[in-house]
């Protein structure tokens, strides 16, 4: 089987093997492991140095078409679209003549093209992982709609099955829910018990980008530090918004509390999350935030917004916490678990027991069954 993956994932090469963010290509492999041959239509940096947080593609026969990252951002930027486009949908349509599988990576720009493109291959057999939120009812920028309403529309979009998170009400029959995983059942070892005698930590791990609010997160642990808990929060990732941190940090004296660790690798992110009281993401947007589940899975208990399939993750708060992205109501909502060692034990017991039933051997089985 020749296995196409159109993705808008930035790539580098080294040593003749492709790289990406490490969650998307480990998953990937998951898949890689059931077909041939591999072609890979995305974006190639020459430029492009291997951070922790890429991993390589594990495959023998891995065929990379090249083609130009774009945006639309500016007027400059658009007008080089249009420029690239054509390049890039011929491309697309190349790579899907040859395949014996299509598997679009959704939503993205490249994701966009490569929906439109499938439609004039009805036959060939072909999965959409769309990674975004799914949620009917978000506000989400035109290119996100145009890619659900085409992958929703079984007139125009044949023979595919669309892997989106969360269960939602009046979809089309292509629509299937679905999750990613990170651990293993031979994973699951016992979850280390904390109690709110010492100091209580708290971690955000994601891009340092406005998405994530990072700021919201670390006012929230500053006004937690105002009321006389004491807190510390572990921030893991990188971004635009870090210098921005770093002088909020500085300014309000949080050097104590707040400790900016940059990019990691993920065993270092499952050790905090092995000791971790609490995992806080405030976003603005996710599909199915992996981190939440993999801090679920080792017994830290998310604080996230109700957005997406969070909610469901969470339970509607049984598993968790959820907030609205304030500083007081989060606070509110936090300290309600604080004030009862009790209640914080019995959320964190749901969200392990929930969170070890979605793991790489059950997904797997899942993938194979597709393919």
């Amino acid at each position: 089987m020749n296995f196409l993956i159109i993705t808008h994932v930035l790539h580098a090469e080294k040593d003749s093997a492709y790289f990406a963010y490490a969650p998307y290509v480990k998953e990937m492999n998951l898949w890689l492991q059931y077909v041939d041959t591999v072609t890979i239509v995305a974006p190639l940096l020459t430029d492009k140095e291997i951070r922790p947080i890429d991993s390589a593609y594990q495959h023998d026969m891995i065929d990379f078409k090249k083609i130009p990252a774009f945006n639309l951002l500016s007027l400059k930027s658009s007008l080089q679209t249009l420029l690239v486009l054509p390049i890039i949908f011929f491309k697309i349509v190349a790579a899907m003549r040859k395949a014996d599988h299509i598997h679009l990576r959704c939503p993205g720009n490249i994701g966009l093209i490569g929906c439109v493109a499938q439609i004039f291959f009805p036959k060939k057999t072909k999965t959409a992982k769309y990674a975004g939120n799914w949620d009917p009812n978000s506000k989400q920028p035109l290119s996100y709609r145009l890619q659900k309403k085409i992958l929703s529309n079984t007139f125009l979009t044949k023979n595919m099955n669309v892997l989106v998170y969360g269960d939602w009400k009046q979809q089309t029959k292509n629509i299937k829910p679905f999750f990613t995983a990170t651990y293993r059942d031979s994973d699951k070892e016992a979850v280390v018990k904390r109690t709110f005698k010492d100091t209580i930590r708290f971690s955000f791990v994601g891009s340092l980008s406005p998405g994530k609010r990072p700021l919201l997160t670390i006012q929230i642990i500053e006004e937690l530090i105002k009321r006389n808990y004491n807190v510390q929060l572990d921030v893991f990732g990188d971004g635009v918004k870090r210098q921005e941190l770093e002088n909020y940090i500085k300014q309000h004296q949080l050097e104590k509390h707040v400790i900016l660790h940059g990019n990691v690798t993920a065993e270092t992110v499952k050790e905090v999350h092995k000791t971790a009281h609490f995992m806080m993401l405030p976003s603005k947007s996710e599909g199915w935030p992996k981190v939440v589940a993999e801090a679920m899975f080792w017994g830290s208990l998310p604080i996230v917004t109700k957005i997406s399939c969070v909610p469901y993750m969470l339970d509607e708060g049984n598993r968790g916490i959820l907030i609205e992205p304030t500083v007081e109501s989060a606070v509110a909502e936090i300290e309600k678990v604080l004030q009862s060692e009790d209640l914080y034990q019995e959320k964190v017991k749901k969200a392990v027991e929930w969170s070890r039933m979605y793991t790489l051997d059950t997904f797997e089985t899942e993938i194979k069954s597709l393919l």
